[in-house]
């Protein structure tokens, strides 16, 4: 149990960011180190707030559990803010206070009151967890439950029951919680004023454990985390996260082979996972899930959140945050803005997107830093106290008008290193402008003749999506990563542009519109955008991996993938008609990045990216999940020179 609890800690600080307030005690000062200043905000919370652990009961009789901090103050009233989220509302006990509350360091000195709850079947909640659980529209009793009315009937006696409140609420949270800050807004009580999405899931299929129906396989190892399932409530961990006992995971996914061999590390017996159903033999729900739905089914379409981002009462203002190089959850937040956005035109719906990883902006760390590339100081500081603190400020304590004096679009410019605000996004003067694939490594304007550029997919040797030799629960300074090592592999199409003579901005999604043949009946598509700098290029992080220098730094700005038997529609897979040519058109979401004087814009192409993603068996077949090693076969593919990206670009 020890080793599990070690793991689900670990988890908490290297994947989803999740505040470390809620997993150290405040009196565990041999952990935080001699930093007299860390020691203070350690004891703040302590000091000024009191607690009370709650069970809120929900229409349908669950009970949830729930932790409020409230102000020592009583002179006056404060919001609520809420946090629901599945990662435990630690530490438990009504004399145990975390590091740190609110969604960052100033708001927790500006007064709110501040609630935590676990979210139905997890942690010390009652109920079954899903770990995105569908949405039910027009619902007829109170035994029709989803996550909107757990948030509805949880705020409805935070208001009534909770002392020096001033009835107004509003919601924040990371991914997971990010997501349930979404949910918020549907269906949404009255005194929800204000939302903050961040790094928010929005689809699965599409988000962290998909990416255009290829199986994100550096989501392996932390499958059980959502897919264990508990009958009663906890306060230690009852999954179990698979070790691979390597520091080499490349190794390893490429010796385990097809992802039938992984089935073994989802079933265990529940004997040592205290909170399980019984204590038979358990198959992960989640991994399950997974393994019965390949394509885009009505499983999926119905846990996705995206489309029913309608009607969102237009009291209820959102503030969408995420991180340009978020390798987990990018298409979210932005997906969730676009969709507010053009489905409720006089709501106040406003998006923050910032040069960071996944959850950055409520780190602390003077330096902003992802991977080995240096974006600039104090960056998420600016965001905490000049964006996020004013946002609920504003809607929770102020009038609440839409005159808020924040913009539409605040986003930073990760090639120039500088916030910029804009009235609408993408910007109203954005136009689209394509680039075509040329013979000779070429980025051109013009169409050059048509002719193939071929290469060997060896599925033996697929392209890493890393040169690092390391074992990660999911990666994330891939995202910056040099991608000179990609280059000069013969299985990976290297195009660029001339050196640039002018700035070039872009500022919104890019649209890469293949043409490309295989000799096999299936393929993957990966390409990637890349930011090549001069070569008299300088360091600015002293942190830098010792191999590589700046001088020459190749980028990757944007990368996605299309499991090519999806290219038509992810809910019905086709096979490829072998040495035919078929278009391939891949969405990359948006970026807001110039590429500066001196720099040259590139664009690869490669069919492997492991174990990024699985491997393709570059031979359809019907479920990956059920592939057979026969199956896996070498190929040769093709890329045609009528192939173009549009890119989104800033005039």
């Amino acid at each position: 149990m020890k080793k599990i609890y070690f793991f689900s800690l670990l988890f908490y600080f290297a994947i989803f960011s999740f505040n470390s307030c809620n997993l150290k005690q405040a009196e565990s000062k041999t952990k935080i180190g001699n930093n007299e200043e860390t020691t203070v905000e350690y004891s703040y919370v302590k000091d000024h707030f009191d607690k009370l652990e709650v069970t809120i009961q929900m229409r349908d009789g669950i009970k949830l559990h729930t932790s409020i901090y409230s102000p020592k103050d009583t002179s006056k009233k404060y919001p609520i803010l809420l946090k629901r989220t599945p990662y435990s509302s630690r530490p438990y006990g009504e004399n145990e206070f975390p590091r740190r509350i609110a969604p960052n360091k100033y708001m927790e000195k500006e007064g709110y009151i501040v609630v935590y709850q676990d979210v139905r079947g997890r942690w010390m909640s009652e109920g079954t967890y899903d770990n995105m659980r569908a949405y039910i529209p027009n619902k007829k009793s109170d035994k029709e439950i989803d996550e909107s009315t757990d948030t509805y009937d949880t705020i409805d006696w935070l208001v009534k029951n909770v002392d020096n409140n001033n009835g107004k609420v509003g919601t924040w949270g990371i991914s997971y919680p990010g997501f349930y800050s979404t949910y918020s807004t549907i269906d949404a009580h009255p005194a929800l004023k204000a939302a903050s999405p961040q790094a928010c899931i929005g689809d699965f299929f599409f988000d962290d454990f998909h990416h255009n129906g290829a199986y994100m396989l550096s989501y392996f190892r932390v499958t059980s985390l959502f897919g264990t399932i508990k009958d009663k409530p906890v306060d230690s961990a009852w999954y179990k996260l698979p070790e691979l006992n390597t520091d080499d995971q490349y190794q390893f996914f490429l010796d385990a082979g097809p992802l039938s061999n992984l089935n073994k590390y989802f079933q265990y017996e529940t004997v040592d996972n205290p909170g399980l159903r019984n204590n038979d033999e358990v198959d992960d729900v989640f991994w399950k899930e997974l393994k019965d739905h390949p394509n885009y089914d009505s499983l999926w379409q119905k846990k996705g959140l995206i489309q029913h981002l309608k009607n969102i009462k237009p009291s209820v203002a959102t503030m969408i945050v995420g991180g340009w190089f978020d390798a987990e959850d990018l298409y979210g937040p932005l997906e969730t803005y676009k969709t507010i956005e053009a489905n409720n035109p006089e709501n106040y719906n406003t998006m923050v997107f910032g040069p960071w990883d996944h959850g950055g902006w409520a780190r602390t760390r003077p330096k902003n830093i992802v991977g080995n590339y240096y974006f600039g100081d104090s960056i998420s500081d600016f965001f905490q106290k000049n964006i996020e603190s004013r946002f609920f400020e504003h809607f929770l304590k102020k009038d609440g008008s839409h005159n808020s004096g924040l913009p539409e679009a605040y986003v930073f410019d990760s090639g120039k290193k500088a916030w910029q605000t804009f009235d609408s996004w993408p910007p109203e003067n954005s136009v689209k402008e394509s680039l075509y694939l040329s013979a000779g490594q070429k980025l051109t304007s013009q169409q050059s003749k048509k002719e193939a550029i071929s290469f060997v997919s060896d599925i033996k040797r697929p392209v890493p999506y890393s040169e690092d030799i390391k074992t990660v629960f999911t990666p994330r300074k891939y995202m910056t990563d040099d991608q000179r090592f990609a280059a000069r592999r013969p299985d990976v199409l290297v195009f660029e542009t001339a050196i640039l003579d002018n700035d070039l901005t872009l500022s919104g999604d890019i649209l890469a519109k293949l043409k490309v043949a295989t000799t096999g009946t299936d393929a993957d598509w990966i390409v990637k955008i890349i930011d090549v700098h001069p070569a008299d290029t300088q360091s600015e992080n002293e942190n830098m991996q010792d191999h590589l220098k700046m001088s020459n730094y190749h980028l990757m700005v944007r990368s996605e993938v299309m499991r090519g038997k999806f290219r038509n529609s992810f809910s019905v897979p086709e096979p490829f008609i072998p040495n035919r040519i078929t278009a391939v058109d891949i969405k990359l979401q948006d970026v807001f990045h110039t590429f500066k004087k001196g720099h040259k814009l590139q664009v690869q192409v490669q069919s492997t990216w492991f174990p990024l993603i699985d491997l393709n068996p570059q031979t359809f077949v019907p479920n990956i999940f059920k592939a057979k090693e026969n199956d896996f076969k070498t190929q040769t593919h093709s890329v045609f020179t009528s192939s173009s990206i549009e890119f989104t670009v800033l005039k």
